[in-house]
């Protein structure tokens, strides 16, 4: 028996699965472009975006208050500071633990975009970002 062709991006329609839609890119004020991927009621307990950092650019300093974030490193290579660490490669593959509260930015050290997952827990609020 042939394998089923995969659903078309737009018209699968199922409440377990959220698509990752480029269209849907916004530019956020820290430096970074955004897709919110799941924030939502219907999984309360976490939200994910996807961040997209230009090469040669720095996100600011900022911190979630209430909030762990998590970054997923999807693609590229850059230098994450969080806290009063100091400033660590990360690459592919590389998790980022960022606790509620702690000051923390990411600069594009590689030659192409710095591509990360930004998992928060619980979800990310916009009453809860704070640029110092």
């Amino acid at each position: 028996m042939p394998e089923p062709e995969p659903p078309a991006q737009n018209t699968f329609m199922n409440e377990y699965i959220k698509r990752l839609e480029l269209e849907r890119e916004y530019y956020f004020k820290e430096g970074c472009h955004i897709i919110e991927v799941s924030n939502s009621d219907s999984d309360a307990e976490a939200s994910i975006a996807r961040a997209r950092v230009e090469v040669g650019k720095q996100t600011q300093w900022h911190y979630l208050q209430d909030t762990t974030e998590r970054y997923v490193i999807l693609d590229g290579q850059g230098l994450v500071e969080v806290g009063d660490e100091p400033a660590t490669p990360v690459g592919k593959g590389d998790v980022v633990i960022i606790p509620a509260g702690v000051r923390q930015r990411i600069a594009n050290t590689g030659d192409h975009d710095l591509l990360f997952l930004a998992i928060c827990t619980p979800p990310f609020r916009a009453e809860n970002y704070f640029s110092p």
